[in-house]
């Protein structure tokens, strides 16, 4: 339909004006701008939905194109949307809605331009999905890194600060090899479109194939930084630990976008039919994966505070992610996405859990101001009935009713817990054992194997169980820690915009485990469309700008 190809667009555009809108509002009518800037980021979640039932309604290798321009492709920008980046669309809109509506509590209120910068951070994201060419995409890149300069100093604090500069410094580090990879690309193709460059690169005379295979070192180098593998991540943990906790949950999603980029790329350029470039650089994505893995495993045993730990687990995902995509087995890939949605839900929703049980250790940097909107107190004592058991201090000993709060925020911290760990029966657990299989069973359930199982597939499934054994000493410590040592503390104050997000991240991974069958379908055909990607190249190459209403007449009056 053409105006679900005009509609691709929008997720761009959308953010783009509210962005403008903000800045034309100014810093006196914030309650406004929150509200707009909620309805926005739900209608842009809504779009995302929209573009995802358009390519699974289509079946497998479903491509939507648009060319903002009007230009011919290779020369002119190309927007595209298939089944995978419409899935990283969704996603980015729930993570998005959600960390806007924690920040509505108080977080708003702590700087400047919040609402402007989180709806410029969205078109980021948004763009660097939808793009179909390396220029763009930095664009797009620098777009969503240059809100994220804003939103990562957002609030105060020394170490935020601190962690802050690093952040910005890395990322401009990062972005000049993009910069310096992209040239050199262009320099032996002759082109920076996806598309034209799946064709060109198997063209490529073998004289130049080095320098082709240096650019895209150099610029898979930038892409890893972002995405955290080791040893390129020395800077994640301080940065996102120290952010905000939307801001840091709005991260779990910015992690993503390289580990997606490296996906797309890869498969695209450097996939089975690449010629003499075929699979360049997989043993980098595994081996590099795998050490990521266990570094961030081992660092999570001695993490204290749970914001690292989340940091840390995201460290953890990225590394799974990335060597699942480096054996280029469509079953894995078929895997990692199932296991990227899981896990990206709910260490988004873990970073926002943080603060609420953080706040009863420490004093709130910012008050909270308009109690009206506060949830009722909880019961921070309570009088013991006739015939309950005392202590030696007269405090009842049995009998006692736990704080609401307190519940809410240990079953909130269990479930992300058993999610990130991966333990049965939840989201995170059919993740992960999709990956096992998949590893060990390369061909499918049932189907004979005559080549043994390589060695980096066994080291692969090893690090799996033991970052599962290491998660779940850590988390297992640090909630004994937050909620089990007898410390006379009071239970915090919660707002609703501070549980519903919460609620509903865990709520949509908890919902994945019923769903898991046609999540997976869904996967299973992206995985596919990937490991093929003539019907990517050919959506894209046969595409050609509307005709002006000029050209339009002239061919009319050419016709006999």
């Amino acid at each position: 339909m053409m105006w679900m190809n005009q509609l691709i667009i929008a997720p761009i555009l959308l953010p783009l004006l509210t962005a403008a809108l903000m800045l034309m509002l100014g810093e006196k009518r914030r309650p406004l701008k929150a509200r707009i800037n909620l309805v926005s980021s739900m209608v842009g979640l809504g779009i995302a939905i929209l573009l995802l039932y358009w390519t699974q309604k289509g079946g497998p290798g479903s491509i939507g194109v648009y060319l903002p321009g009007n230009w011919q492709v290779p020369f002119g920008i190309v927007l595209v949307v298939d089944q995978l980046s419409a899935l990283m669309l969704v996603l980015t809109g729930i993570i998005g809605v959600s960390a806007l509506l924690f920040a509505m509590a108080r977080w708003d209120r702590a700087g400047t331009s919040f609402h402007a910068l989180f709806q410029i951070q969205m078109m980021g994201l948004y763009g660097a999905f939808l793009t179909a060419d390396l220029f763009n995409l930095f664009v797009f890149f620098e777009v969503l890194l240059a809100a994220s300069y804003g939103l990562m100093l957002h609030g105060s604090g020394r170490a935020r600060v601190s962690a802050g500069l690093h952040y910005i410094s890395i990322n401009l580090l990062a972005s000049s090899l993009f910069l310096i990879g992209a040239a050199m690309i262009y320099g032996v193709t002759g082109t920076l479109n996806f598309a034209d460059l799946a064709l060109k690169i198997p063209l490529v005379p073998e004289a130049d194939r080095g320098l082709l295979h240096a650019g895209a070192a150099i610029l898979a180098t930038a892409f890893l930084a972002k995405a955290g593998m080791w040893p390129l991540n020395f800077w994640l943990a301080p940065a996102y630990s120290s952010a905000s906790a939307p801001v840091a949950a709005m991260f779990a999603i910015m992690t993503k976008v390289g580990v997606y980029t490296v996906l797309r790329l890869w498969t695209l350029l450097f996939s089975g039919q690449a010629g003499a470039s075929a699979l360049f650089g997989g043993d980098w994505l595994v081996y590099g994966g795998m050490a990521t893995i266990l570094c961030a495993a081992l660092a999570m045993l001695a993490a204290q505070r749970l914001e690292r730990m989340a940091s840390l687990s995201i460290l953890v995902s990225a590394g799974i992610l990335l060597s699942a995509v480096g054996f280029a087995q469509p079953s894995l890939t078929a895997g990692a996405l199932f296991y990227l949605i899981s896990s990206t839900l709910a260490l988004s929703a873990l970073f926002l859990l943080a603060e609420l049980i953080e706040r009863s250790r420490s004093a709130n940097d910012l008050p909270l101001d308009e109690e009206i909107d506060a949830l009722p107190k909880p019961m921070e004592s309570l009088h013991p009935r006739p015939g309950v058991n005392l202590d030696d201090e007269q405090q009842a000993v049995v009998g006692q009713v736990i704080p609401w709060t307190m519940a809410f925020l240990g079953l909130s911290f269990i479930a992300c817990a058993l999610l990130i760990i991966g333990m049965p029966p939840l989201s995170g657990f059919i993740g992960k054992l999709s990956l096992l299989s998949a590893l060990v069973n390369p061909l499918g359930l049932g189907v004979s194997v005559d080549e043994p199982i390589r060695p980096a597939a066994w080291g692969l499934v090893a690090l799996l169980i033991l970052s599962g054994l290491a998660s779940l000493i850590a988390f297992a410590r640090l909630g004994i820690q937050r909620f089990w040592t007898p410390e006379e503390r009071p239970s915090p104050l919660l707002r609703r915009y501070e549980c519903i997000p919460i609620f509903l991240l865990l709520g949509l991974s908890i919902l994945l485990t019923f769903k898991a069958e046609p999540l997976m379908r869904y996967t299973q055909d992206t995985a596919v469309s990937l490991n093929n990607p003539e019907h990517y190249v050919m959506a894209v190459m046969a595409t050609r700008p509307v005709p002006s209403p000029e050209a339009k007449a002239a061919a009319l009056e050419v016709q006999p």
